[in-house]
């Protein structure tokens, strides 16, 4: 059963949701309120236009970075930061100098984009992959 918001449709929400509101959803892990589901939805299509990998790959990647945590309603403390900024920290390794990008096109300046190591992808039987890969 979806829901819809004046966004679209939000997804299959796995209802009640909880007394904070939040519920879980057939693409993330995580319970999440209609706001931080849209938040974390930017992070992945962030994902997607930055790194050029598949929504399916984004989304598993989140759900392995995220699943275990407790995410607070909207807006969470994450929320401080833009998704990008989320974004880089799921898909590479901080440099030799213990640094991500941020996604701020400036403060990236420094960093050697070329010499980051992206995070391995999950592995293809695991759970965090709820999306199909296209």
């Amino acid at each position: 059963m979806g829901r819809t918001s004046p966004q679209g449709e939000l997804g299959d929400w796995n209802w009640p949701p909880e007394r904070d509101g939040t519920a879980r959803t057939a693409e993330f892990l995580m319970r999440l309120d209609e706001g931080m589901l849209e938040y974390f939805r930017e992070m992945a299509s962030e994902m997607v236009g930055r790194f050029g990998i598949s929504r399916a790959e984004a989304v598993a990647r989140i759900n392995e970075r995220y699943q275990g945590l407790e995410i607070e309603p909207y807006p969470d403390l994450m929320c401080h930061e833009f998704p990008e900024f989320w974004a880089h920290g799921v898909y590479y390794h901080p440099d030799e100098r213990d640094r991500l990008p941020t996604g701020d096109v400036d403060a990236d300046a420094v960093i050697d984009f070329t010499r980051l190591r992206v995070r391995p992808l999950p592995p293809q039987d695991s759970s965090v992959w709820t999306l199909r890969p296209e």
